[in-house]
């Protein structure tokens, strides 16, 4: 466990790659709360389906603070779901300790089980519930499990669901196709280590090794029944699964564009920058998708990952 969570960290201090998922999700959650403060009673509850170590929401609990005064307190309940419970109360120990350092934010943590029931979810009346599925339905291991996590996550009517995963087309039962996709897609993300850490950095090579090594090994040994094979989709595939199970794509606002260029010009060291209708010679580019509906960041002509925001219809 403290190996991962180093690997993560580290992954998260030297690329834009988590940063640009965290800032896009956590941006639309902040506008979320805001459309529904008259209704709310200052009240966000975020579902984290596959919380992990819990980097996500550091930024979201100091953006709320900001907004909050001492006589007008915002209250944050988190309810993540984790793989065990060692991971969960470590989880909890570092929000319930980071939070003790705004006075004017009312902070919860509920820590259940992956795959627990939603029933042992506590809501409180009104409050403004945001599903968060970051990095999580390609860790499901059939497209049944994910149909019911999306049907239980409409049966929770939340504000908003944000969605991000990596972009691919990975669950080809043909090996050479998954392969040759593979292949395409994690020269991208080599190369793109080249704009955040030197060639010889012991960094760079625990990243290479003990996270995208892995991820590799993983997609190859997909025909030998992997269970924790990742499955890639496209974000026109994922745009028709939401659709199919009542759900409607909201665009994203201007602050998350703004935001996540702001992102990779800080982030970015070498490569020039690529936006919208320009050049993609060179270097990390972001840009809108399905009339703004989605948020890409890419690198050169490939997408590596995909933000989206949904409404239950």
């Amino acid at each position: 466990m403290k190996k991962s969570f180093s690997l993560l960290l580290i992954s998260i201090g030297c690329s834009p790659y988590y940063q640009f998922a965290h800032f896009t999700a956590n941006q639309s959650i902040i506008e979320a709360f805001e459309k529904e403060e008259d209704v709310n009673n200052r009240a966000l509850h975020v579902i984290d389906f596959d919380i992990s170590y819990g980097f996500q929401w550091p930024s979201l609990i100091q953006s709320l603070s900001e907004m909050a005064s001492s006589g007008n307190r915002i209250s944050l309940r988190i309810t993540g779901f984790g793989r065990s419970l060692e991971e969960l109360q470590g989880t909890e120990n570092r929000l319930v300790s980071f939070s003790k350092g705004f006075r004017n934010l009312t902070f919860e943590f509920q820590g259940l089980l992956r795959g627990s029931k939603l029933i042992y979810l506590k809501k409180k009346k009104n409050e403004t519930v945001v599903a968060n599925l970051v990095f999580y339905l390609d860790t499901l291991n059939n497209y049944l499990e994910i149909s019911e996590t999306l049907k239980s996550v409409h049966s929770l009517k939340p504000s908003i669901v944000i969605l991000v995963e990596q972009e691919g087309n990975r669950s080809s039962i043909s090996f050479l196709s998954r392969f040759m996709e593979s292949l395409h897609y994690f020269a991208a993300m080599f190369d793109s280590l080249d704009d955040c850490l030197p060639l010889e950095s012991a960094e760079r090579l625990v990243i290479e090794k003990n996270h995208l090594g892995k991820e590799i090994k993983s997609l190859l040994n997909y025909d030998n029944g992997g269970i924790n094979c990742p499955k890639y989709e496209r974000m026109e595939t994922w745009k028709a699964r939401m659709e199919n199970h009542g759900f409607r794509g909201v665009k994203l606002s201007s602050k998350s564009m703004i935001q996540a260029k702001l992102l990779l010009r800080i982030r970015t060291h070498y490569c020039p920058l690529q936006f919208n209708g320009e050049s993609s010679s060179g270097g990390f580019r972001v840009f809108e998708r399905d009339d703004g509906r989605a948020i890409s960041l890419g690198w050169q002509d490939r997408c590596l990952l995909t933000a989206s925001l949904w409404h239950c219809v």
